[in-house]
């Protein structure tokens, strides 16, 4: 029966690993670039007043503030599968991705502006170190796994095939350059 359940483990263990990873990189890659992008058109003077106001709002405004982007684009996510279902599937999956893009950067943005409030509840605090924790544990797996490392060999084989083709293409082009000059100068 051990066996069984090591193996199971092992099953679930793996998919849930791929799960927080999946996770794990919607955040490093669309989360933060996203809520920085937003950042930046922030600079905005009457965005930057929404910013400052947004920054100074006491802490159950700011968990309100917080959650509105997710309540408000149930709705159209819902009018997307409508779509989908209505055989338009194509403008369905684009407002999804539209919705999802412009969900993530608001979300992550607001994230940046309320942290410092969301943290004073306690609850809050706890489940942000129970999130950091549980992200350092699963890149610390995904970093020691077999497929990862793999893909690191593979990774560096072709950084290494990249920089070989550069190399030959600079030693052409010098030459090429080369002989251009030295025909002209006859």
């Amino acid at each position: 029966m051990k066996p069984l359940l090591r193996a199971l483990w092992r099953v679930v263990r793996g998919a849930l690993l791929v799960l927080a990873a999946l996770v794990m990189f919607i955040e490093e890659w669309g989360w933060r670039p996203l809520s920085a992008f937003l950042g930046r058109i922030a600079r905005w003077p009457p965005l930057a007043w929404i910013e400052q106001r947004i920054r100074a709002a006491p802490p159950r405004v700011a968990l309100v503030l917080f959650l509105v982007p997710a309540l408000l684009l149930f709705p159209v996510k819902l009018g997307a599968l409508w779509l989908i279902h209505e055989g338009r599937a194509m403008l369905g999956v684009g407002l999804i991705v539209v919705a999802k893009l412009a969900g993530t950067a608001l979300v992550g943005r607001l994230f940046v502006l309320t942290e410092p409030q969301l943290m004073r509840f306690a609850w809050f605090a706890r489940a942000m170190a129970w999130w950091l924790a549980t992200k350092q544990r699963v890149k610390a797996a995904l970093l020691a796994s077999a497929p990862w490392r793999a893909l690191r060999v593979v990774a560096r084989g072709l950084r290494a095939r990249g920089r070989r083709l550069r190399d030959a293409l600079r030693g052409f082009g010098r030459r090429l350059r080369e002989r251009l000059g030295g025909d002209a100068a006859e």
